[in-house]
């Protein structure tokens, strides 16, 4: 009697923690975070996303759990997308494009919130902007829109320009339709355009030697997240090399960097957050309307200009939404 009763009582000592937790795991809601990026370099668009949630009364470690896939190379987001799908994560958050597609092509059934560069509806993520359709819905940033922006405003810094360079990631869903956006605005400027193709450290460092040996008169920087993890590398590239470079968000600037314009991307994330939010209380996405910015920011630092013996326009730093000096 004393052994069955002692085998009955390890029986139940074995079962019950599991089922303890089983239960506390449905009871907590659970978001999947995909990205290409170093986590440690992207922590501030991080934190911007949780900020959505918060905002919709969801805050991480307590009523929220968030599981992040950081990629190293965009080859990887499948297989994480994948993996967060088999986790049975409530809402999953992915980006940029490659990563919302790669979660599109990996569930039909738990709902995605996207951050893309590129145009959400040519690549097939969305039905229309106002109308997504299916699972899915996002935050579109307009990235190759805004291609002939960030030219007109270089060449207001470097009138003289007849060459720039341009550095790309060619591993980028999007790359293709914002060279194509490049060479269309350079050919109407009357200016020579070299696009680089760089994926890695290495690469990038190619790609800042190659400009020196075409005798380019500055770099712009097509946004992508590789160049974002890789920032402080570009900014002492840059500085090595005395080259003025055109930036795509605001952190390259105030960490050094010439001058940048474009959508926030802490703000687009604390947006999809937001969404994120809406749809863990309820809303489904095919009734929420892929967002685009509405604000744009030009920042220049003064300080870089100077180094570069650059003259700021005056009425460039009147336009501008913040200067650095």
């Amino acid at each position: 009697m004393r052994r069955r009763e002692f085998i009955a009582g390890v029986g139940l000592a074995v079962t019950w923690p599991p089922l303890a937790i089983r239960a506390q795991q449905s009871a907590t809601t659970t978001v999947g975070f995909l990205f290409v990026g170093v986590a440690e370099k992207s922590i501030f668009l991080a934190d911007a996303f949780r900020r959505g949630l918060t905002e919709n009364g969801y805050i991480e470690g307590k009523n929220l759990v968030i599981e992040y896939r950081w990629a190293d190379r965009y080859d990887q987001l499948p297989s994480l997308a994948a993996d967060l799908v088999n986790r049975r994560v409530t809402v999953l958050f992915a980006a940029p494009l490659s990563g919302g597609l790669a979660a599109k092509n990996a569930t039909k059934s738990i709902p995605i919130v996207f951050e893309s560069g590129g145009d959400p509806v040519d690549f097939g993520l969305v039905d229309s902007l106002s109308r997504p359709g299916g699972n899915i819905t996002g935050i579109s940033e307009l990235t190759q829109k805004l291609v002939p922006k960030r030219l007109g405003l270089f060449r207001e810094v470097l009138p003289r320009a007849t060459v720039l360079s341009m550095l790309v990631n060619p591993m980028a869903r999007s790359t293709a339709a914002a060279t194509a956006e490049a060479a269309d605005a350079a050919r109407a400027a009357g200016v020579e355009l070299h696009f680089h193709n760089a994926k890695d450290r290495d690469e990038i460092a190619h790609a800042f030697a190659q400009y020196a040996a075409l005798g380019a008169n500055g770099i712009l920087i097509n946004p992508d997240p590789v160049f974002l993890s890789e920032r402080e590398f570009i900014l002492e590239l840059a500085t090595r090399h005395s080259v003025p470079v055109m930036y795509f968000d605001r952190v390259f600037t105030v960490s050094g960097g010439l001058m940048s314009y474009g959508a926030s991307l802490a703000e687009l994330f604390r947006q999809s957050g937001v969404y994120v939010g809406r749809i863990l209380k309820g809303e489904k996405p095919a009734d929420l309307p892929v967002q685009q910015p509405t604000k744009f920011e030009l920042v220049i630092n003064l300080n870089t200009a100077k180094q570069l013996g650059l003259s700021i326009p005056p009425m460039l730093i009147a336009r501008a939404d913040e200067v650095i000096e």
